[in-house]
């Protein structure tokens, strides 16, 4: 399985960003998916997660009715759609792929490949 995350850049707070991330994999439908992120000096934490092929999804508090993620099966890709940008919502943002589902979608042990990350910096 291989990742690919893109769509990342510098933006104003209040501005929006959509991150893309598509997937090598034939059964790519079946994988729960989540994105993470990781800020300077900080560890990577838990943002959004697509599971059972996006009939349930879930998001950090820090980020809900901001931040949307969203799947495209067909062309084996998930988004993050990114509104109302804050300072801090700056960070390196990954996708990963769970293809196991043993539900502990907040935790980065669960999610066994990973894409090389994208950065989104905001300004204030």
């Amino acid at each position: 399985v291989q990742l690919q995350a893109c769509g990342g850049g510098l933006v104003q707070a209040g501005g929006s960003l959509r991150l893309s991330c598509t997937a090598s994999g034939r059964t790519f439908s079946s994988w729960h998916m989540g994105w993470f992120r990781q800020g300077p000096g900080k560890e990577r934490e838990f943002v959004a997660a697509d599971r059972w092929g996006g009939r349930n999804t879930y998001y950090a508090d820090s980020v809900e009715g901001r931040f949307t993620i969203s799947r495209d099966n067909a062309k084996n890709m998930v988004y993050l759609q990114m509104n109302s940008l804050k300072p801090e919502d700056t960070a390196v943002y990954y996708c990963a792929v769970d293809t196991g589902g043993a539900g502990q979608y907040r935790r980065t042990s669960n999610y066994n490949y990973w894409g090389q990350g994208t950065q989104v910096t905001v300004s204030s």
